[in-house]
Formats: structure tokens, C-alpha cells, sequence
């Protein structure tokens, strides 16, 4: 009798630890009762019936997935490897557990598939210079089909383009080059900036010529103070002009007494 009664205290204490059960604000449970679905209880404290109802747990953070590194072809054929970071959370549990056998597994097969479908239909260029654009296609396309499984999609990165040793090399090269084309451009560009200016000032020397003399005493002047050395600079011949032209009179004078 004793022993019936021991039986039927653990029979009801399993009963009533199967029945009771308690999720965190971060879960969600979905009830099956012989198989039919019933919904999705929690979080905190609710009762289920023992041997009848099967509780799949649900977890509602965001999952972030790092996609294995995918090898793809450019448009341009370009051969690299490319890996990237899908962020996504369980929105309907329900949808989660009976749409689809296993959720994170469909997501990150998804994943892998769309990144090698949009990259191969973009030129190396594009994939370095305009990742966001590439990242919010990736982001829409993948939301799109999580949807009916009661996933988000939340964000796509693209982490990191591995290139060839080859196209690295090839794209130092142009970066060089585009650097020297950009340096011989500024170059030119000082150049003409000062040549205007000195057609500016040539035109200045040619209204008053007694300029172009004061510059040379100046540039003597201002190379005397920097440098203690001996300087040779060319002398205009105005100078001379006054008593040249009156050595010549005096001579012409000479010639018509005789």
C-alpha cells in the first residue's frame, strides 16, 4: 500500500515538473498538441499538458551568422574570395519552427547563395567602391525570402574581399600611376597660374621700363642680406644710355669744326 502511494506521489511530482515551465523574456515556446500547432506561449511562467502537448523553444535575440568565405567570379573575371556578417532574428516563432525544418540552417544557406549570385553580377570596382549599395541589395533580397519563415534580416556587411596577389599588384600600379597623373596636373596647372601672372607683370614693366631696374637693385639687395658671397647680375645697358649719347655729340661736334 505504501508502495502505491510512493508511486503515485512521484507520478504526480513528474506530472507537475513536465507541466510547469518557465521561459526568459528572451523565448518563445511553440506548443504542439498531438501534433496539431497550438501557438506560441511566454515568456515567464505557463502550464502545458504532460504527454500531449511538445514544447519547441525559440530564441528571440538577433543571430549573428559570419558566412564561410565564398569564392566568386566577378563580372569583370576577376577571381576573389569574399566572406561576410548577416545579422537576423526570429520575428514568429510559429513561422520559424513549421515553415521551414531548421531556420538558421535555410538562413545561412540563403545567405551564401545570394552573396555569390550578386557579387558575380558586379565588376571588381563596384564590389570596392560602392559596398554599401551592394550590402543593402544583399540585406533586401535576403529579407524578402526570410519573410514567409518569420525572419528578419536586419543588416548584411560584406567583411572582407580577399584578391589575388596579382590584381593587388596591378591596382598599386594604377594608384601610382593615377597619383603621378594627378601630380603633373597640379604641376601644369602651377605653371599657367604663373605664367599669367607674369604676363600680368611683364605688362606692367613694358608701361614703365624703370621697374624692371628697381626689381634688379631689389633682388640684389635681398640676395646681399641672405648670403655673404660675391654676385654677378646682368647690368641693363639703359644706364649707360645718357653718356653714350653725349660721348656721341661731342664727337659729331669734334667733326663738324674740322
Amino acid at each position: 500500500m505504501q508502495v502505491s502511494v510512493y508511486a503515485i506521489i512521484v507520478l504526480v511530482l513528474y506530472i507537475l515538473v513536465n507541466a510547469v515551465k518557465v521561459l526568459k523574456e528572451y523565448e518563445r515556446g511553440v506548443i504542439f498538441r498531438l501534433g496539431r500547432l497550438i501557438g506560441a506561449k511566454g515568456p515567464g511562467l505557463f502550464l502545458i499538458i504532460p504527454f500531449v502537448d511538445k514544447m519547441v523553444k525559440v530564441s528571440l535575440r538577433t543571430i549573428v551568422h559570419d558566412v564561410p568565405s565564398q569564392d566568386i567570379i566577378t563580372k569583370d573575371n576577376v577571381s576573389i574570395k569574399v566572406n561576410a556578417v548577416v545579422y537576423f532574428r526570429v520575428l514568429e516563432p510559429s513561422k520559424a519552427i513549421v515553415e521551414v525544418e531548421d531556420y538558421f540552417m535555410a538562413t545561412s544557406q540563403l545567405a551564401q547563395t545570394t552573396l555569390r549570385s550578386i557579387l558575380g553580377e558586379s565588376e571588381l570596382d563596384e564590389l570596392l567602391s560602392k559596398r554599401e549599395q551592394i550590402n543593402s541589395d544583399l540585406q533586401t533580397i535576403l529579407d524578402k525570402h526570410t519573410d514567409p519563415w518569420g525572419i528578419k534580416v536586419s543588416q548584411v556587411e560584406i567583411k572582407h574581399v580577399d584578391l589575388p596577389q596579382d590584381m593587388q599588384r596591378a591596382m598599386a600600379k594604377q594608384a601610382e600611376a593615377e597619383r603621378e597623373r594627378r601630380a603633373k596636373i597640379i604641376n601644369a596647372e602651377g605653371e599657367f597660374q604663373a605664367s599669367e601672372k607674369l604676363f600680368e607683370a611683364a605688362k606692367v614693366i613694358e608701361k614703365q621700363p624703370i621697374s624692371l631696374q628697381l626689381r634688379y637693385l631689389q633682388t640684389l639687395r635681398e640676395i646681399a642680406v641672405e648670403n655673404n658671397s660675391t654676385v654677378i647680375f646682368p647690368l641693363p645697358i639703359d644706364i649707360f644710355e645718357p653718356f653714350i649719347k653725349t660721348i656721341s655729340e661731342k664727337q659729331k661736334k669734334d667733326l663738324d669744326k674740322k
